[in-house]
């Protein structure tokens, strides 16, 4: 499997721009290219040139963009870093089972792995984007690891699981799957970007029927953002609850 063609790594808003080339470094030694770059304080730099060593090629084809949001649009599975528990708990993995599901779902579709700002990481908001969220385990008195440092391990964990499933190709045996994905789906799962077109559409009907306060919002659209996550919507799914919301505004009148 090219890994290449389906895994990208996203950094967001990273300050130090030697972290930058650290961490093309590394994904070049676990066989991954695609850089994407969310809003970094300095880049292009000399700095990360320098620190990337022989991975300047994954910076000269770096994508830069304004947000998150655009960084994703294209991905049907999305996992976001997270060194601390939230207030709404959201589907965890393990390194090692990032690794694996990242390379079980990258032979159907793209993926993003997600990284945060080297002083506080993703905020609600970005983790809220994310179907999983990962943590690597580290010493209590000391757990914040290097920015760099965190996108080997998860490259790594990749990298392992690409080649664990690719000897199991080798021997005829099936590879693997991950916890959650079953058999061959018969429909395309649906992108970042149309998940946030629907939350969108589905946020403005909720205010419609009166359920939901923007004002007041009680954590409603955090919540049905990690239900509808979870179940990973595929495209005739989504055809049919926009659908329903469409009809439903028309029903009401708010067209």
């Amino acid at each position: 499997m090219n890994l290449a063609d389906n895994i990208k790594i996203v950094l967001v808003n990273t300050s130090h721009p030697g972290n930058i080339g650290a961490a093309a470094r590394a994904m070049k030694n676990m066989t991954l290219s695609e850089l994407t770059l969310v809003s970094p304080e300095e880049f292009p730099s000399g700095v990360a040139v320098g620190r990337a060593a022989s991975a300047v090629d994954i910076l000269e084809q770096a994508t830069v963009v304004d947000s998150l949001q655009e960084a994703i649009a294209d991905c049907s599975l999305v996992i976001g870093t997270s060194a601390r528990s939230r207030s709404i708990p959201w589907p965890m993995l393990t390194p090692r089972e990032c690794g694996e599901k990242a390379v079980t779902e990258a032979a159907r579709h793209r993926v993003a792995l997600v990284f945060g700002r080297e002083d506080s990481g993703l905020n609600n908001d970005e983790l809220q984007l994310c179907h999983y969220h990962v943590q690597i385990p580290a010493n209590e008195n000391y757990s914040s690891l290097n920015l760099a440092a965190a996108v080997m391990v998860l490259c790594y964990e990749v990298y392992s699981a690409s080649l664990e499933q690719e000897n199991k190709d080798g021997e005829g045996e099936n590879a693997r799957v991950s916890a959650g994905d079953s058999q061959p789906w018969d429909q395309e799962l649906c992108s970042a970007e149309q998940m946030e077109h629907f939350y969108k559409h589905l946020e403005d009907v909720l205010v419609s029927l009166d359920f939901h306060d923007r004002e007041n919002p009680r954590q409603l659209m955090q919540r049905l953002r990690r239900l509808y996550g979870r179940i990973r919507i595929d495209a005739m799914e989504m055809n049919i609850l926009r659908g329903i919301l469409t009809h439903t505004q028309q029903r009401i009148g708010d067209k």
